[in-house]
């Protein structure tokens, strides 16, 4: 049984997270649950700074904040530091109820809207990573109409494919994001940037997938910027001040998961930059990265109770609980495997096959397709591992479910940062029928 973080055994033999009982947890804010385990939140963010500082490069850690947004872990980020990857105006108007650094949020996106680009200037953010031509239009405009500054990085697809699902591969040159280096469209997008009076290209963003065991593809990636960014020094007089590699580093959620640490993905970074600027003799830029799953995955555990249980002989049991895909889409969407514990019995064998069912109506709603749990009976507490990433971000009220609370615990004290939705919170959008006869209103 592969523990994570701050996960511990207590002599209660229930799981505990940052010195916290679950089965407590439970009781207390009621499931489903989502438990962040803040400790280990920090030590990963500090691990990458601390690499970069050890390789004498001027960085920026950015936590990409679509696998899990809300106003206090972006405190939290602002705590350890970091910068801050945004791709909505939803994601910025939390931002800045965080009162988050303005100067370190990047705001990222394919599809931006006008009102969206108004609300990056209002706010002054550090930066716009432009993603299309019409955006690049947007962006002038709003910067000559108001004769304000915008720093902004091209974002570039490299034509890298890592090893990772189609879903979730976004640095190949079928991508509905950025500007293709191969055909043209970036060094156009430059072109249309450079020497604005109030548009500063900082550099040249790529994302080339999520989930990412290995290091090979970040270093072809490198490479392939780096030769642009040589390629424009030379042929346009331009220095990419900043050169941001993107996220994509994958966490351990079965034991088939084999993922590296931080330093290894920084490292090799590093590496290559130092060596090709050395030998290009280019001046090194600041290298951005954009942790965001390796930030929040490992550190969330969602907690359900157990309810009905059914058992077809020579084919499965079900065990169900009282969330599933709406409040975590990914099994059903793209096959997503997790790891589950009974929480209330860990010292006890986890000896059962069984199939964790969800209870929304659907037959694909199902949470792990087989996991080995202690004997299921009802009121059970599972505890499903790695879902702090994608998960409450992802979350919906199908069936009308309200969406969980969570609970962040960190040094044996525990706090509630988003409450459960009521049935209340549910309709409160929804306006009732009007009246009508024929001929008019009531």
């Amino acid at each position: 049984m592969h523990l994570y973080g701050t996960q511990s055994i207590n002599d209660r033999g229930h799981l505990a997270i940052g010195g916290i009982d679950t089965v407590d947890l439970a009781n207390t804010y009621g499931t489903p649950l989502i438990v962040y385990d803040i400790h280990l939140f920090r030590e990963r963010a500090r691990a990458f700074k601390k690499t970069f500082q050890a390789a004498g490069i001027n960085a920026q850690v950015a936590y990409a904040s679509k696998a899990f947004s809300s106003i206090a872990i972006y405190e939290v980020a602002k705590q350890e530091g970091l910068s801050l990857d945004v791709v909505s105006g939803g994601e910025l108007y939390t931002a800045v109820q965080a009162d988050f650094p303005r100067e370190k949020i990047h705001f990222h996106g394919n599809n931006k809207s006008y009102s969206e680009i108004e609300f990056a200037f209002d706010e002054k953010i550090g930066c716009i990573v432009v993603d299309n031509f019409l955006e690049i239009s947007i962006v002038k405009e709003i910067a000559e109409s108001r004769n304000q500054e915008m720093d902004v990085l091209i974002r570039v697809t490299p034509g890298i494919e890592a090893h990772t699902h189609d879903y979730i591969t976004t640095g190949q040159e079928d991508s509905k994001f950025g500007f293709d280096l191969k055909n043209g469209q970036a060094d156009e997008a430059f072109r249309q940037l450079y020497n604005h009076p109030f548009i500063t290209v900082l550099g040249m963003h790529c994302h080339i997938g999520s989930q990412i065991f290995e290091t090979d593809a970040f270093r072809v990636a490198a490479e392939t910027l780096i030769e642009k960014m040589i390629s424009w020094r030379d042929n346009e007089n331009f220095i990419c001040r900043v050169l941001n590699l993107g996220g994509g580093f994958g966490i351990r959620y079965t034991e088939i998961d084999n993922p590296l640490s931080p330093s290894e993905y920084v490292e090799e970074m590093a590496n290559v930059v130092l060596s090709m600027t050395r030998t290009f003799n280019y001046p090194i830029p600041e290298i951005w990265i954009e942790p965001g799953r390796s930030l929040v995955g490992d550190a969330g555990t969602t907690l359900y109770t157990v309810g009905s249980t059914k058992d077809i002989p020579e084919v499965r049991k079900y065990v169900a609980v009282d969330g599933g895909m709406s409040d975590n889409i990914r099994p059903a969407l793209y096959g997503a495997k997790y790891t589950a514990v009974s929480a209330n019995r860990m010292t006890e064998p986890h000896s059962e096959k069984v199939t964790i069912a969800g209870k929304c109506c659907e037959s694909g709603d199902k949470l792990i397709e087989e996991a080995t749990i202690a004997p299921a009976i009802e009121g059970d507490i599972i505890a499903t591992f790695c879902t702090g990433a994608y998960s409450y971000s992802m979350s919906s009220n199908y069936n009308r479910l309200p969406r969980p609370a969570i609970v962040f615990v960190e040094n044996g004290e525990e706090q509630l940062v988003v409450r459960r939705e009521t049935y209340e919170d549910i309709v409160r959008l929804d306006l009732p029928l009007q009246k009508v006869k024929r001929g008019g209103k009531v």
